[in-house]
């Protein structure tokens, strides 16, 4: 078993006068992960949110029978997949101020719903944490450096899924395919109550055959056939329930830089090619330097969240179509990464971004390279 970068910083959590709310996309192992936090604690209960009984018994805020139904006796209670419980922010306000000494464990897989629902009673008052699939630096538990930094492609056609990772390719086809028709906008069409299936596929289909590009919320909507308010709330939707996530352009108002553009990239790299139905050897395909691209922002931000460093992330680009892929801001530095999956391509950072920002950092990612950057 892999065992989660973010365990340890949730354990030194506890007890400290903080819900916990671990939240991220169904299937990333938030479930797995509570239960190995609890499973030598006799004081603790786990409680699926999910089925109907524990959602009638938690659904009240008297707190007699909130206790009663948790244990005097428990110390630690973990509400898995709590988004399903009404009024679910007030009710933990309500165990949080009776009940200090019991510590509350909250996951969710609708970020967007769980958080907006318990963000304004516990103010203040809770600890988030963001689980992502397995990492690079977490598949290192089972995959030697030397192996993994000298083949990666596995994880840029297959992703990171923790049911996918490791297995033979057919098993994981199989279960990405499961998992893009089964698990992907479950949350949305329950949640939001969309009744627009087809334009939420159409849409991420659309996404996805775009990896590494600036993307236009005019083209799309033109595209799709739908005005483009739809079309951004949707995008909104699919980045809160952890389909996608934007990278926004990178400007400090100089007059050559464009600022108002946006990259949309998957969260999981398997679930991107489930999606337009192309797991390709990397030699095979037109996309590898979309893919590659994609992998190292993402294995970025998943180092940076499981360390608890707090990054801003950024692409950079002018109207002289100067660009690069990647600027990490964080304590008062920056610095820039262009992605090139092609070894003997050779990368020439921009001057005009080299005298706007003196001091900054300018680091080429290719295959031989990126792995001293996520471990």
């Amino acid at each position: 078993m892999i065992n989660r970068t973010l365990q340890r910083p949730i354990e030194k959590a506890l007890f400290k006068g903080k819900v916990i709310i671990i939240y991220g996309a169904r299937r990333v192992g938030k479930t797995t992960l509570v239960k190995q936090i609890i499973a030598d604690r006799r004081d603790s209960k786990y409680i699926n949110c999910e089925l109907a009984q524990n959602q009638d018994a938690l659904e009240t805020t008297n707190t007699d029978l909130l206790i009663s139904y948790l244990g005097r006796k428990t110390k630690i209670a973990v509400l898995d997949e709590a988004q399903h419980i009404r009024n679910i922010g007030l009710v933990l306000k309500v165990l949080a101020d009776t009940f200090p000494e019991l510590q509350l464990i909250v996951t969710g897989s609708s970020g967007f719903d769980l958080i907006n629902k318990i963000a304004a009673p516990l103010t203040g008052r809770s600890r988030l944490f963001h689980l992502y699939p397995f990492s690079f630096e977490e598949a290192l538990q089972v995959k030697d450096l030397l192996s993994l930094k000298s083949a990666p492609e596995p994880i840029l056609r297959f992703g990171l899924y923790p049911e996918v990772f490791n297995k033979p390719e057919e098993e994981a086809i199989e279960e990405l395919n499961n998992l893009s028709v089964n698990y992907l906008y479950k949350d949305l069409l329950i949640f939001e109550n969309l009744r627009r299936s087809d334009l939420i596929r159409n849409l991420v289909r659309a996404v996805a055959l775009q990896p590494g590009n600036e993307v236009s919320l005019n083209n799309l909507s033109n595209m799709l056939g739908e005005n483009i308010h739809t079309i951004k709330k949707y995008i909104e939707l699919l980045e809160k329930t952890f389909v996608i996530f934007r990278l926004s352009s990178f400007s400090r108002n100089l007059r050559n830089e464009i600022n108002k553009g946006m990259k949309i990239y998957f969260y999981d790299l398997g679930i991107r090619n489930a999606i337009i139905r192309n797991f390709n050897q990397m030699d095979l395909r037109t996309d590898a330097g979309g893919l590659w691209e994609n992998f190292f922002i993402l294995e970025r931000m998943k180092y940076h969240n499981n360390h608890r460093k707090i990054v801003n992330y950024y692409f950079w680009r002018t109207y002289q179509k100067d660009e690069i892929d990647l600027i990490e801001e964080s304590e008062g530095k920056l610095t820039a990464f262009e992605c090139k999956y092609n070894t003997r391509k050779k990368v020439v950072f921009p001057e005009a971004f080299k005298k706007s920002y003196p001091g900054s950092n300018h680091i080429l990612i290719n295959t031989d390279t990126f792995w001293k950057y996520l471990i």
